[in-house]
């Protein structure tokens, strides 16, 4: 046979493999309908798991067995997105207790943020709940949650994400560990300056204090002027209340334009860190599960299977209801050796038929899913 004869003889069999798909959808539907009449679950682990070695027994090679699995493992995801989808046109509704609001309570709401006057997270929070926000300060991205739990704070203002530096592992570490949910983001430029007390000049400046991670942007203006020590501290606002306090010639604050206004500092050199574009994502997090109407974001964290193809099956929710994923992140889950929780971002609301159509699918295959909040 020439190739042109081999081409028809693959465009034959194919119309019978589609012929066969839509066959079998047929039926997939009807067990979607008795699953519905008699309350069962769509996901049915090990009766997929002995259906694949049972059609890869059929083969008659390694190399088509190994292709009639991921064939079948993607003939029977279809088939539960198919079902799923009855499920949301059969009325059948999913569970989601969150509560839309039409906006936040910004004039009385107290609102804590990790660090002290004068630092980023004091201007994420004054940024989205304006001037007369009621603020506090603590000490730690934990004592942050800990007062939403205990009820101290209606609202925590946390960095979640720089576009330098990546991701803060912690703040997703205890999102997941707290009962705590998004309502709103805020992104902050930043600008670091090189502060001292009043009449220091770049010449006087022997030591300056930072956070590590604007030590590390702002490294190009620091090597230039490798006379000055490097001091870490725990948050930029902490440096700059130092050479505050201190009232030292010598020592210097890397901070931002706003600590200095606070702590009465000069500004010796402003916008050291060497990116351009350096912005900080802020979260807005409650206890309450509610979400803004018009809301266009949802974050989730998932735990799924260690077992090859998982992670892409997982995916597959967000492509077929055609859902935008803007980002994902892994964390290790501790205690569970190379075993992985994996943060998601994407488009849409939980009033959306489609956002609703894949979170079932979600619940219903991953280990554990925890809706993060819509905002």
């Amino acid at each position: 046979m020439d190739l042109s004869q081999l081409r028809g003889e693959i465009d034959r069999i194919d119309s019978q493999i589609v012929e066969l798909y839509e066959q079998r959808m047929e039926v997939s539907s009807a067990i979607a309908d008795y699953k519905i009449a008699n309350g069962k679950k769509v996901f049915d682990k090990e009766r997929e798991k002995e259906k694949i070695q049972a059609v890869k027994s059929l083969a008659h090679s390694e190399f088509n067995s190994i292709g009639i699995e991921e064939l079948f493992s993607q003939i029977m995801s279809m088939s539960r997105k198919l079902q799923y989808q009855k499920l949301s046109q059969e009325g059948a509704s999913l569970r989601l207790p969150f509560i839309p609001v039409k906006s936040l309570d910004k004039e009385s709401a107290r609102v804590c943020y990790q660090g002290a006057e004068g630092a980023y997270s004091e201007e994420a929070t004054v940024k989205f709940f304006g001037e007369n926000v009621h603020s506090f300060h603590v000490d730690t991205f934990r004592d942050a949650f800990g007062a939403l739990e205990e009820g101290s704070a209606d609202y925590a203002v946390l960095p979640i994400e720089n576009s330098t530096a990546g991701i803060v592992n912690e703040v997703y570490d205890l999102l997941t560990e707290y009962e705590s949910y998004i309502v709103g983001e805020q992104i902050i430029d930043i600008r670091h300056c090189l502060m001292g007390v009043k009449g220091a000049t770049l010449s006087d400046i022997k030591t300056v204090y930072s956070h590590p991670q604007s030590l590390m942007q702002s490294q190009r203006f620091l090597t230039e002027n490798s006379q000055i020590e490097q001091i870490s501290m725990k948050n930029n606002a902490f440096a700059a209340r130092k050479v505050s306090e201190d009232g030292d010639k010598t020592q210097a604050a890397i901070a931002s334009k706003r600590a200095a206004k606070v702590y009465g500092l000069e500004i010796i050199k402003e916008g050291i860190n060497q990116a351009e574009s350096n912005s900080t994502r802020f979260i807005v997090v409650t206890s309450r599960k509610v979400f803004l109407e018009g809301a266009k974001k949802i974050s989730l964290c998932l735990e799924i299977s260690h077992e090859p193809g998982a992670l892409y099956h997982i995916m597959s929710h967000f492509i077929y209801n055609n859902l935008n994923m803007t980002g994902i992140e892994s964390r290790p889950i501790e205690d569970r050796n190379w075993e992985y929780r994996f943060f998601i971002d994407f488009e849409g609301s939980l009033e959306d038929s489609s956002v609703k159509n894949a979170l079932r699918g979600l619940r219903e295959e991953a280990k554990m899913m925890k809706i993060l909040g819509n905002y």
